[in-house]
């Protein structure tokens, strides 16, 4: 019987999408250019890592094919390759966290999310009045554009005192909320989210992120790992639902849960960073049984090098993650099926922030799986068709399989 496991890092891009230039992106490439900087010697860091980016393991899935693809070029003929690979295109109308795992997991987003203006104020006056009463709270900082880290950093003394959480917004369609796990309270933080959840829903905002921190100081805050998405529910029954109808279990690693409003989720495993993510996700593959699909998201890849635009610690990241690829796949048996892809890009050297529309890498592999070129998929949909298929479940009513023929 089939189980399937699908490892999401969280904003690995390979290439411009081709309406990257509606979004201002056109020329972006996380896995490119990182590779470009590591190959000149300006993703180098003393104690980090040095050289030329080395991802053995997922080079040998299939990833330089797959970024072939994207760039337009013919499938690689290499009998060294042991996986199957393609490039993937989005066809949600966001580049956004959200949209990018819906439709990986079979539906697509046919609306537009709202967003708050890059200005100060940036939330609508009636919408923090409405938070400040319905929260009780004495008022709100921040108000604006802002990176997490940094706004605490600036406000976080502040908040101590006066009691008001941090309230920001980024290019994504979010309403984050930082406040002290002491100081103001964790479960004060997740009622206060639940709340602003229900108030933002008429702006059309995907997601309330609540952002806890501890320290005393600007000089040693620190985000903890008590995060927690409150995001809308997907319009349709996403892959997950029909897993958990079929009578499987989907074992949910990170924030899958959270972005999936835990529909369909039927065990998680919650972690901290990147590795204990992975070890997460290996404890999920020994638990998972037949008909089971595991989940997983790598969201340092974004958060914490994507977002801060930070090379060198990307390619660290990426390079820790293939050298614990073999870990996985050790643990395939006959029937099991891993595709390693991800959500939208956040190119490290791009200006701004914020994520970048890219195609994605899938990779992957199985005992008996057929290795070669997948070709473009012209939507993220084929990656949930193709787990449905290898889980022997019915076709959905978005994208098409490509387990079984390889397509140039």
């Amino acid at each position: 019987m089939a189980r399937a496991f699908l490892f999401v890092l969280d904003s690995f891009g390979i290439g411009h999408a081709p309406d990257a230039a509606q979004f201002g992106d056109e020329g972006a490439d996380t896995y490119g250019h990182i590779a470009t900087a590591c190959a000149a010697g300006k993703a180098d860091r003393d104690g980090l890592r040095a050289g030329p980016l080395s991802l053995p393991n997922m080079n040998a899935l299939g990833l330089e094919g797959a970024a072939g693809i994207a760039a337009g070029k013919s499938p690689l003929e290499d009998d060294a390759i042991t996986g199957f690979y393609a490039s993937a295109q989005e066809i949600s109308s966001g580049k956004d966290t959200p949209s990018g795992h819906w439709e990986i997991a079979g539906v697509p987003v046919p609306f537009e999310w709202g967003y708050f203006p890059d200005t100060s104020p940036a939330f609508p006056q009636e919408l923090t009045r409405a938070v400040i009463a319905q929260g009780k709270i004495p008022g709100i900082l921040g108000d604006c554009h802002a990176s997490g880290t940094e706004i605490i950093a600036r406000l976080g003394e502040e908040h101590i005192k006066s009691g008001k959480p941090i309230c920001y917004t980024s290019a994504d369609s979010v309403y984050q909320i930082a406040a002290h796990e002491e100081h103001f309270g964790l479960e004060r933080l997740y009622e206060l989210c639940e709340t602003v959840r229900e108030l933002v829903d008429p702006y059309r905002i995907g997601r309330v992120i609540a952002r806890p921190f501890v320290g005393e100081s600007a000089a040693d805050f620190e985000r903890t790992g008590n995060r927690r998405d409150y995001a809308v529910p997907p319009p349709e029954p996403t892959l997950l639902d029909r897993v958990t109808q079929a009578g499987g279990t989907v074992r949910a690693v990170g924030k899958i849960g959270d972005i999936f409003a835990h529909q369909g989720v039927g065990k998680l495993y919650k972690a901290s960073g990147n590795e204990a993510l992975f070890d997460a996700a290996l404890k999920a593959i020994e638990d998972a049984r037949a008909g089971d699909l595991v989940f997983a998201n790598f969201v340092d890849f974004d958060s914490l090098y994507g977002h801060r635009r930070d090379v060198a610690g990307y390619a660290a990241a990426l390079e820790a993650f293939d050298r614990r690829l073999p870990e996985a796949l050790a643990r395939l048996q006959q029937g099991d099926l891993l595709i390693l892809t991800a959500d939208h890009g956040c190119d490290p050297t791009w200006p701004g922030s914020d994520h970048t529309r890219e195609q994605v890498p899938v990779i992957g592999t199985g005992p008996g799986i057929g290795a070669g070129a997948r070709g473009m998929r012209g939507t993220f949909a084929d990656i949930g068709e193709t787990l449905a298929e290898h889980l022997g479940l019915a076709a959905g009513p978005h994208g098409q399989s490509f387990l079984k023929a390889p397509d140039a």
